[in-house]
């Protein structure tokens, strides 16, 4: 299976065991947050293909996609298939389309022509700048004269791969079932991003590691057969906080739903989840969760959103597993 078939059936087979009123109250609140364009928003702002990506992976999880949502849906990715600019759109894009025709909903690529995963392949070599990583947004060229490809990384064009969009063009290559060019080149971008306390930061200049950026390459590593290095499991669990989740780094007191899920995801494929407190982590996670349904980010926050629903949601089935 693919990284993230294996994320997914992890998450249904956890969350089979979830009481059915549970999964029932998020799924409702997910299904009345679709919007008439057929998309999800964030806390404002209209429709959009990341927080869309998040609420159709939350409701196929907890098996609640049903028909008028995924053609409701399908609407909205067709209404997008030009509007891709970013490597999070562009995954964001892939994942929905690919979930929608996998849960038996319509194939919005039905009409594009043939090759597509391989112009979206092309497409995507536009945002690898010379670090060997992925940026969030394609690479501009170095003006003709300064000297190309060594000024670009030399006093030129600045630019400079991220941990983060570099997992994720690592997913869009298994979503196009493409191999991710050099993938050693990969590999040391990644590798150069490991701090001595074991963790990873998201940007070369970093010095703390953090939660995210530490599963992201964690996860790579792991799609392209390399290990991480030593001591990613020690920095992970060091990032628990007294109230049972984890911290986005060490400087950071709360912890929050996005760190708990991708931190406790990693620590499990690390074979070392067991070394967390799970019964503190799990009722961290329940207090997290609104009666009418959703998740907040952290016990400081006072709203509900589609995103940390997925973490919220993901969590669950990943303490139930």
């Amino acid at each position: 299976m693919t990284y993230l078939e294996r994320l997914a059936v992890e998450l249904v087979l956890g969350l089979a065991a979830v009481p059915e009123e549970v999964r029932a109250r998020h799924g409702d609140y997910l299904t009345r947050s679709q919007q008439p364009d057929g998309g999800w928003t964030g806390r404002d702002g209209p429709s959009d293909l990341y927080y869309t990506g998040f609420a159709l992976r939350s409701l196929a999880v907890l098996d609640v996609l049903t028909p008028a949502v995924r053609e409701r849906a399908a609407s909205f990715l067709r209404d997008n298939l030009q509007r891709r600019a970013s490597v999070v759109d562009f995954f964001s894009f892939l994942y929905s389309a690919g979930l929608l025709q996998a849960s038996g909903g319509p194939d919005v690529l039905a009409d594009t022509h043939a090759g597509w995963q391989d112009r979206i392949a092309v497409e995507l070599v536009a945002f690898r700048p010379p670090d060997g990583g992925y940026a969030k947004t394609p690479t501009p060229p170095a003006p003709p004269s300064q000297g190309g490809e060594e000024n670009r990384s030399q006093g030129g064009v600045k630019s400079a791969g991220s941990t983060y969009h570099t997992f994720l063009v690592a997913l869009c290559h298994e979503l196009i079932e493409r191999p991710l060019p050099e993938p050693e080149r990969v590999c040391a971008f990644l590798q150069s991003r490991q701090r001595e306390d074991g963790g990873y930061v998201e940007i070369g200049p970093m010095k703390r590691s953090g939660t995210n950026p530490t599963a992201a390459a964690v996860a790579t590593l792991s799609m392209l057969g390399s290990s991480p290095g030593e001591d990613v499991a020690t920095f992970l669990l060091s990032m628990a906080s007294p109230e049972g989740g984890l911290r986005a780094n060490g400087r950071i007191p709360a912890a929050d739903l996005l760190s708990t899920f991708t931190g406790l995801w990693t620590l499990r494929e690390l074979g070392a989840a067991s070394r967390l407190e799970l019964g503190a982590l799990r009722r961290y996670v329940e207090q997290l969760a609104a009666p009418t349904g959703g998740f907040r980010a952290g016990v400081w926050d006072e709203c509900v959103d589609v995103e940390y629903t997925f973490y919220g949601v993901g969590t669950l089935g990943l303490v139930q597993a």
